[in-house]
């Protein structure tokens, strides 16, 4: 039972929170805020680099021929890249918060796109490795989901989950066209012809695209987070002179400290399982339609399908995110994708396909804007880019070892079922992990506007730098 103290706060947060979104609606009747068009550019640019690494399933059959390679050998090259993008993440994310999202994107385009393009040239499974493993793989990580989430973060406070999920969205729009088209460049041409087209995309579309519009941070352009008249109140700034701020109780001067609270802990178990579940399907999901005699281009079409309902499900999620708890969402999301890994289990070959398509399209790349956007609310923008490229890291190289496993498991096995059964109890795991995170108490959103004496010290500003 609520106290009265208890629903007196909340009614006042909850006329707080709709005198916002009334400012919300006089704001869309004036121009379009430039942070949309960053919205568009980051949205494209995830969608020929995300899409692109998503098709890497479609070439196993083509290099175990071209190569004489096991496919325990050819996931060796795609573990390899998940767990270096890992390592690169709070790397670039570093870079993020110090040099600004827009040079570190710059240069990671441009180095997937020319690494892409190398991968044409591999004339055996190690230079694959060497070339898809640390180059290309190295350069993503300089694009999503760190560098490109901490600029959307900057741009956005309160529609900062609609925001994250149309740049997320690129990913499920590039895997719903992407792969389909890798698959189709196979059948008319060869995976050399592919890579080569691939990369070319990156590297003449995405790129000017990116050195014409993308800036790090609204004040470059003399904006406001959200196109606001007024800057948000920055607790701590030497030029502040608001009365009052809302504050996120985990707020910390040093990114080391977040690591003594709960919520980056249990956004990064629950994150580890994402990047497990996710890398296995990139990696194994059209081999293993081959061991149920399903084509390669019609697994490539469910794939694509996938990604379709996924894009719909991160613009739904994104929207509804904004107004209520992000946490439940995710632990929701974790869920679904676990009864998408069962399906593969219980039913058989063609069923299975479709029914993975659908149920996993539910929740494929929705806790990307949901981890990336509550680990924002709950410890500000001051280190959001080595916090959110760390929970990242965990993500791939989570999601590498599970590759690797998964490919060795199937040769011995000549079967994925051990590894679907798996990867559905670990989804279970990250769904009550995330239902246990305290937004409530922790998240800046649903902190109410506190005095602020000028008098009074101030550690560190909530939403800002």
């Amino acid at each position: 039972m609520e106290s009265g103290e208890q629903k007196w706060r909340r009614l006042i947060f909850w006329r707080y929170r709709l005198a916002q979104e009334t400012d919300d609606r006089q704001d869309s009747r004036k121009s379009v805020f430039y942070g949309w068009y960053i919205v568009g550019t980051l949205f494209f640019a995830t969608f020929v680099g995300v899409g692109s690494r998503q098709g890497f399933g479609v070439f196993v059959e083509a290099w175990e021929e071209d190569f004489g390679a096991s496919v325990g050998a050819i996931s060796v090259a795609a573990g390899i890249g998940w767990a270096v993008n890992g390592i690169v993440q709070p790397f670039f994310g570093r870079l993020t918060d110090k040099l600004g999202g827009r040079r570190v994107l710059i240069w990671g385009v441009l180095g997937m796109g020319l690494g892409t393009m190398l991968v044409a040239a591999s004339p055996n499974v190690y230079v694959l490795i060497a070339v898809y493993g640390f180059v290309v793989s190295s350069a993503a990580g300089g694009v999503f989901p760190t560098p490109a989430s901490s600029v959307i973060v900057r741009w956005f406070q309160r529609k900062r989950g609609t925001a994250m999920s149309m740049v997320a969205f690129g990913g499920s729009a590039g895997g719903f066209i992407m792969v389909p088209f890798a698959a189709y460049l196979l059948v008319i041409a060869d995976w050399r012809t592919a890579w080569l087209v691939m990369g070319a995309a990156i590297l003449f579309l995405a790129l000017p695209l990116l050195l014409a519009i993308v800036r790090s941070d609204p004040e470059d352009m003399g904006l406001n987070q959200d196109g606001d008249e007024e800057p948000i109140s920055t607790p701590g700034d030497e030029n502040d002179n608001s009365t009052s701020t809302r504050i996120a109780p985990l707020a910390t001067t040093g990114w080391k400290e977040s690591y003594r609270s709960a919520p980056m802990w249990q956004l990064s178990l629950g994150y580890s399982v994402c990047g497990i579940t996710t890398a296995i399907v990139a990696v194994h999901f059209i081999r293993w339609a081959s061991t149920e005699d399903i084509t390669p281009s019609t697994a490539a079409l469910a794939f694509g399908l996938l990604m379709a309902i996924n894009g719909v499900g991160l613009l739904v999620v994104g929207s509804v995110s904004d107004r209520m708890q992000r946490k439940n969402l995710l632990g929701t999301v974790y869920l679904i994708r676990g009864l998408g890994f069962l399906a593969l289990i219980v039913f058989p070959g063609v069923p299975a396909l479709w029914a993975f398509a659908v149920i996993g399209g539910m929740s494929w790349l929705a806790s990307v804007p949901l981890t990336n956007s509550l680990t924002a609310d709950v410890y500000g923008l001051r280190n959001v880019g080595i916090l959110n490229g760390l929970i990242m890291m965990v993500h791939q190289l989570a999601g590498g070892l599970a590759v690797i496993i998964a490919g060795s498991v199937f040769d011995i096995w000549d079967t994925y079922d051990p590894v679907f059964a798996v990867a559905a109890g670990f989804l279970v795991f990250a769904g009550v992990v995330s239902y246990s995170i305290r937004e409530r108490k922790y998240s800046i959103r649903f902190q109410l506007p506190q005095p602020l004496p000028k008098s009074t010290p101030v550690v560190v500003a909530a939403d800002g730098d």
